[in-house]
């Protein structure tokens, strides 16, 4: 039987993490970070098994995070936002479903990504910011990590927006602008607006954020 992932079943962390990597513990929301690793210690891990699928964990900023649990009404939120999407999927574009992401110092996982296609393009590689038009975070437990955390990520890495779906605040929260510290710009739609979806410029449809929020 598999031992379960826990911090003293995980390889020791490299002696010198890279400079970007904060010297002193950090905590994402409520969850208390495990270790620290590099990008490649991390996918050399899930390789030789020992982080697999039933490890809730995912890389952020050098340390493996434990992930909040989706309870039904995150993941039925989730699945709002794939139906919302796949209803208007551009031709050249691609959905994931939860599927990690590669940055430098990160691997997260959210809860939904349009990429540039075909699908077949990441079954050897995960995406990375170049190829992503944007990402969507759906948060009812999970605010403080998709609002700050993550956005803090994936602006400076060059992810052209960042969609959060506050399903508790009845909320889309959308950054653009990638900056150094985040992003430049924040819009915020209620549940009787439409959310502008725009890739590489272009927009493709208006989506009305109550068919996000549900």
């Amino acid at each position: 039987m598999r031992t379960p992932i826990t911090a003293a079943t995980l390889p020791a962390p490299a002696a010198t993490p890279p400079p970007s990597i904060p010297a002193t513990p950090v905590t994402y929301g409520s969850v208390a970070s495990i270790a620290r690793f590099s990008v490649a210690q991390y996918e050399r891990m899930v390789d030789e098994g020992i982080i697999d699928d039933t490890d809730r964990v995912e890389l952020l900023e050098g340390y493996v995070v434990l992930k909040l649990p989706g309870n039904p009404e995150h993941d039925g939120a989730v699945q709002g936002v794939a139906d919302a999407f796949y209803a208007r999927r551009p031709a050249g574009w691609c959905y994931r479903i939860p599927s990690a992401l590669r940055l430098s110092d990160s691997e997260p996982q959210p809860d939904f990504a349009v990429v540039r296609g075909p699908a077949a393009a990441y079954r050897q590689r995960h995406p990375e910011p170049a190829d992503v038009g944007l990402l969507v975070e759906v948060s009812n437990t999970s605010l403080v990590r998709d609002t700050q955390d993550k956005a803090r990520m994936y602006g400076p890495a060059g992810v052209p927006a960042d969609w959060v779906v506050d399903v508790t605040n009845r909320l889309v929260i959308v950054y653009r602008q990638p900056a150094a510290g985040g992003y430049a710009a924040r819009d915020q739609y209620g549940p009787a607006d439409a959310v502008p979806f725009e890739l590489d410029g272009r927009r493709v449809a208006d989506i009305p954020a109550a068919e996000l929020l549900g």
